[in-house]
């Protein structure tokens, strides 16, 4: 009987499908679940334990599936959450599985693409207070020099479809702004949300030509295939028929619309109803 499962990719809502696509593209050959919170987004605002609370739904949600790992494709969620769930949920829900976050991998190697040692975060207000970038990045490199600017508007924005809108182009130069007076010798830029891939090329026109904009799809994919390189006893758990579904919390329909823009084309999702699911 074959018992290999898919890999879970968790995020709050949309953003998590920008680090999907990338995965997908780089890992093909793997079965994915992807589960967006919608009916509770945005995290970004919202308190320690309600994250908490909410990441760790998901992550029981997923392991009920049978997925031997899961990706918190949410910066917000990996701040604020993952940690306690490695740590004090995990070995009691089942320690031969695996939860993993975007933020570590990006800490591990952000710092490589700076020549100034000056790297700036862009993030949700809840990623941001966590202090998680400014603690991983400097375990990695400690001469690198980080400053954050939190964007509280930016994933309202996207998620109801007005990135291409004048108020969006407001509110990023405002950010950006706010960003380089803190540090004129920034010469990366981190998108810390999964969301901001969709404004990059907006991020990039407010900015000098010599910043360097950078992504976190590309990375966490590079990272989850040395992962697994690293761990055949948690590969070998995660099927390998090339399929991916999607669920969100909120109304499918509404999600397939919107979901394209993030994942590159169009997806099929199914409502899913979490125990404690509110906002319905």
């Amino acid at each position: 009987m074959d018992d290999k499962k898919p890999i879970g990719i968790f995020d709050s809502g949309y953003g998590g499908l920008t680090v999907l696509k990338e995965i997908v593209a780089r890992l093909p050959q793997y079965d994915y679940i992807y589960m967006g919170d919608n009916a509770r987004a945005p995290y970004g605002t919202r308190s320690f334990e309600t994250i908490y609370e909410y990441s760790l739904e998901a992550v029981k949600w997923f392991f009920e599936q049978g997925c031997p790992m899961v990706i918190l494709a949410c910066n917000t969620a990996s701040a604020k959450a993952l940690r306690n769930i490695q740590q004090k949920d995990l070995p009691g829900l089942d320690a031969e599985k695996r939860v993993l976050g975007v933020i570590r991998p990006t800490a591990e190697v952000i710092g490589n693409f700076s020549k100034t040692h000056h790297v700036g975060v862009l993030g949700t207000p809840g990623t941001v207070q966590s202090g998680s970038y400014l603690i991983e990045i400097n375990k990695f490199f400690p001469q690198t020099i980080v400053t954050q600017e939190a964007c509280p508007l930016w994933v309202p924005l996207i998620e109801n479809n007005e990135q291409h809108s004048a108020g969006a182009d407001y509110f990023i130069k405002k950010h950006l702004d706010n960003l380089l007076a803190k540090d004129p010798a920034i010469d990366t830029v981190l998108l810390g949300c999964t969301h901001y891939p969709l404004l990059a090329e907006k991020i990039e026109a407010y900015l000098p030509k010599q910043i360097r904009v950078v992504s976190q799809g590309s990375i966490v994919a590079e990272s989850l295939e040395a992962y697994l390189g690293r761990h055949p006893e948690i590969a070998i758990k995660c099927a390998t028929d090339g399929n991916v579904s999607f669920y969100t919390t909120d109304d499918s329909e509404d999600f397939d619309r919107h979901a394209a823009n993030f994942f590159g084309k169009a997806v099929k999702s199914r409502h899913l109803e979490l125990a404690g699911d509110m906002g319905r």
